[in-house]
């Protein structure tokens, strides 16, 4: 989709329209939101015509998460869509379409190329919701989502819940499995979400760094819910150069490599990465490198690696309890 204009004049059975969600029972709920999450996801933002290749490899490598946008502005999502059927077509005894974790998000209009919207920017927040979730179904060739992740919260705690009870039409018709908020840096705004949904956020993405107390707030939260809220963080290595090169990661650096079988090259990444993991978070990982996919989900197959006084050390660089 490259306007709006082109969006609304699509065929009308494009976009999904329902009644308001009927009261969602308790194990409604359990049932729909047990969709399978890796310990880290293959990010697509910025990739642009290289997507669909990038993809591929990511998931010839071992991803089997991926996370992407509908918004044309950051993401290619309909590449993203034939890098995953080109990994499945060429794949079949490797991975069906039941073995990946896909997440996408709808993004607020304020969010969007005002050029370039894929959805009917004059339109009300709920039918920019189903028309959103429409492209994103057709971008991707699914019939159904593991993730959808309201990409920023709104303007006002009303238009969050319009945004929301319009998620849970999607939880209810089967056609999204979870459902999350990321950009939410409110403790405040999270609970009141929390609160006030039928379907529990079972999701938050939020960029991991310093400037945010590296939400320890937030995550303290997500942990205790009911049920658990998964913690994703982007930016894990772009936002934190300083914990990249301080000389705790220098030391453990030295340790790993010295002790280890020559089988990986340790490198700083590797250790926050895998630090990360440890705290339960669920990093999305955007490298364009081959060589460093396999070596990521290498490391992040490795519970235990670093030590618990190296987790201790690393935990006084973030403020972490």
């Amino acid at each position: 989709v490259s306007s709006s204009r082109e969006l609304v004049s699509f065929p009308q059975r494009l976009f999904y329209v329902s009644t308001k969600i009927q009261k969602v029972s308790k194990s409604f709920v359990a049932e729909m939101t047990t969709a399978s999450m890796p310990g880290m996801i293959y990010g697509t933002a910025w990739k642009k015509e290289k997507t669909a290749e990038l993809v591929l490899q990511a998931l010839a490598a071992g991803f089997r998460g991926v996370d992407t946008a509908c918004q044309p502005k950051h993401y290619t999502e309909p590449l993203v869509g034939e890098g995953i059927a080109n990994f499945l077509s060429a794949n079949p005894k490797l991975a069906t379409r039941s073995d990946l974790f896909i997440q996408t998000k709808y993004t607020p209009f304020p969010g969007q190329d005002p050029h370039n919207v894929p959805y009917d920017p004059k339109a009300d927040i709920q039918t920019q919701v189903r028309q959103s979730l429409e492209v994103s179904l057709q971008n991707l060739k699914t019939d159904y989502l593991d993730s959808l992740v309201l990409h920023s919260p709104m303007r006002s705690h009303e238009d969050n819940l319009k945004v929301w009870e319009t998620f849970e039409e999607f939880v209810e018709d089967g056609r999204v499995k979870q459902l999350g908020i990321s950009n939410c840096y409110s403790l405040t705004t999270l609970k009141q979400l929390w609160k006030a949904a039928e379907v529990k956020p079972t999701v938050v993405q939020n960029r991991f760094y310093q400037d945010t107390k590296y939400d320890v707030d937030i995550r303290a939260f997500c942990k205790a819910a009911d049920p658990p809220i998964a913690y994703q963080s982007f930016w894990t290595l772009t936002a934190n150069p300083q914990i990249l090169r301080h000389p705790v990661v220098a030391r453990i650096l030295e340790r790993l490599n010295k002790s280890g079988d020559g089988s990986i090259a340790y490198t700083a990444p590797h250790v926050l990465y895998r630090f990360v993991m440890d705290l339960g978070i669920k990093p999305l990982n955007g490298t364009t490198t081959p060589s460093h996919m396999a070596s990521d989900l290498a490391v992040a197959a490795q519970p235990g690696l670093l030590t618990a006084e190296e987790l201790a050390a690393l935990k006084t660089l973030i403020n972490e309890p």
